[in-house]
């Protein structure tokens, strides 16, 4: 079955986008490196930087200190992240309005089972990325936004991909090879090899695990806590219990990637926090 509330249905998520022209004036006001770096004058009265902060209410302030606009991916700070979103959109959008035939060929065609991991494995698990359980209403999709963004921002975008991917390839593996086996043992009928299985949560689950590792202790363990009970709670549920532990494997494998990526962040002053 597809990964849904199960490889469709945990979420927790992210951060980090940009801003320009007006903007660029009213965060030049409140944050002194980026006023410097933008060139407003102090001394521009209703329309400079003063004029600006009295113009204002103080909860405007705490909200250009936040940065809000980088919470969402940019072509230009996390192209990665933001050219796989709009890939996803377009392959949600087409799975929405096609003909649902059509699709659910797709689907299967795309699928991870082991009928198609033995015949054709690098395929199936790059097609079976591009598509979201559930669309883009899915909990994943917003996870996902969210916090490869975050740790795009983090790490850089060929970083990000290859932890995503990483979650994403070993959890399926690791899920898969069993159903193999089991049915070559009789344990299992043939058509298990056949189980449709697709989507983005062991990648999600994967770069939540890796983020993790790069925030403050206390939302470190905040983070981690809270994903890990939701997928917990969705492994007793036992509706799909190979897709539920594919997502708590796939997050410890973001886990067990910390020191990797703290080389990396620490390796590269350009990379923002």
């Amino acid at each position: 079955m597809p990964r849904q509330v199960g490889r469709q249905g945990a979420a927790e998520g992210g951060v980090e986008g940009a801003g320009s022209g007006s903007v660029r004036s009213l965060v030049g006001s409140v944050d002194p490196e980026v006023f410097d770096a933008g060139g407003v004058s102090d001394t521009g009265g209703a329309f400079g930087a003063r004029g600006a902060r009295a113009d204002r209410g103080p909860w405007v302030g705490g909200l250009l200190r936040l940065r809000p606009w980088r919470v969402l991916p940019t072509p230009i700070g996390t192209p990665f992240t933001f050219a796989y979103a709009a890939l996803l959109l377009l392959t949600s959008l087409f799975a929405e309005f096609a003909d649902p035939s059509f699709v659910s060929s797709l689907y299967q065609g795309s699928s991870t089972d082991v009928a198609h991991l033995a015949d054709r494995p690098v395929f199936v698990l790059l097609a079976s990325a591009l598509w979201i359980a559930g669309g883009i209403t899915s909990p994943y999709a917003i996870v996902f936004l969210l916090v490869l963004t975050a740790l795009e921002r983090r790490i850089g975008g060929l970083r990000t991909a290859g932890v995503f991917l990483l979650g994403h390839v070993v959890a399926t593996l690791v899920t898969e090879v069993p159903v193999g086996l089991s049915v070559l043992a009789g344990h299992l009928p043939g058509s298990s090899l056949h189980r449709l299985d697709y989507g983005i949560s062991f990648g999600v689950a994967a770069s939540v695990g890796a983020l993790a590792g790069l925030l403050s202790s206390w939302l470190r363990w905040t983070v981690l806590a809270g994903f890990g009970w939701m997928l917990v709670e969705d492994l007793v549920a036992f509706a799909d219990p190979m897709t539920n532990w594919g997502h708590l494997l796939a997050l410890v494998v973001g886990v067990v990637t910390w020191p990797l990526l703290r080389r990396w962040r620490s390796a590269d002053p350009g990379l923002t926090a």
